[in-house]
């Protein structure tokens, strides 16, 4: 490893950020077996620590929670963050698309302005800030314009309430609005070693408009940390239990991957989980990887994956690991 995390650029915003990011979504419990605050308020601060600057929340995880779990953190570190955070997954109105009910609660997809900015107050509130550094569309409101979202986006960044714009969950056709209005300056969609086709649907659109790239799900939902063995379970309401990319099947093949990547891990000194997100920040086109911690040793230990420079040949023993393994993987 060397010292010092990798910083890169954020599309055209004068914003630079941390390559490795903290993925707050199991912080706010919802999907995840629920949240210990003060666990999760240290691996913020452990992330910090560690060289990690880009913080990524949403208001729908938890409906509030982790927005605030992440304000109570950075509250005497503000200036250390690039804070991200979301709009578009409403609970206090009906209109747009309905997406999914949250205790009993309808959530719609929603991004028109008034929606977006009555949005933007309230996560301000729940972060304890002046300002969110990138504001993202979380899920697309196929109700709305892009047009009428983003002329949102542009009066709210002209008043300083946010600094930079994003957009996630974007189909092709989307991108291309987004990217015609001139103004966005990242993508943030699910990428990893078992999820890689934006590599031929998004990457290349944003590339060309010098949109950066934010991957979420790096570590596939854990399944790529090394740690997800056969015998693991899973209880409660996480999305886990059900899910067919956690079958035994795939957990088997996941753990065959981890033993072959093992040696590129070994000369690094480094951990599997950390060669994978390595690998992720060295793909083409993906700029940032956002990485989930529940605790304060998961966020150390993915905070310190950005100080990794992997070689040509680490790569591509990597690569043949992934299509040795991986190759017929259940969705």
């Amino acid at each position: 490893m060397t010292t010092e995390m990798q910083i890169r650029p954020l599309g055209s915003s004068t914003i630079e950020a941390s390559a490795v990011g903290l993925g707050t979504w199991a912080i706010g419990g919802w999907m995840w077996g629920g949240t210990d605050e003060a666990e999760s308020i240290a691996a913020i601060q452990a992330s910090l620590d560690e060289g990690v600057s880009l913080i990524d929340t949403a208001p729908a995880y938890g409906l509030g929670r982790a927005e605030e779990i992440v304000g109570m953190a950075i509250r005497h570190r503000r200036d250390e963050v690039v804070l991200a955070t979301k709009c578009g997954l409403v609970w206090h109105s009906q209109q747009g698309k309905h997406f999914f009910d949250y205790d009993g609660r309808p959530v719609h997809r929603h991004l028109g302005k008034e929606s977006i900015v009555y949005e933007v107050e309230r996560s301000l509130q729940r972060l304890g800030t002046d300002r969110i550094d990138h504001y993202i569309t979380h899920w697309q409101d196929p109700t709305t314009p892009v047009e009428e979202t983003v002329e949102a986006l542009v009066q709210l960044r002209d008043q300083g309430k946010i600094r930079s714009i994003g957009a996630s969950n974007v189909s092709q056709s989307e991108l291309r609005a987004y990217a015609a209005t001139g103004v966005l300056d990242a993508i943030e969609e699910e990428y990893s070693m078992v999820k890689r086709d934006i590599e031929t649907t998004l990457l290349p659109i944003a590339a060309e408009h010098g949109v950066s790239t934010l991957s979420y799900s790096s570590l596939a939902l854990g399944l790529l940390t090394g740690r997800m063995g056969p015998e693991r379970t899973f209880s409660g309401d996480d999305q886990r239990k059900d899910n067919p990319r956690f079958s035994l099947a795939n957990r088997v093949k996941a753990a065959h991957l981890m033993e072959a990547i093992m040696p590129v891990a070994e000369a690094h000194a480094a951990t599997v989980a950390q060669v994978v997100i390595a690998w992720t920040v060295q793909q083409p086109g993906i700029t940032h990887a956002l990485c989930g911690a529940r605790n304060p040793g998961q966020a150390r230990e993915n905070a310190r994956a950005g100080r990794i420079r992997l070689s040509t040949d680490d790569v591509t023993a990597i690569d043949n690991a992934v299509t040795a393994h991986l190759t017929d993987l259940d969705a």
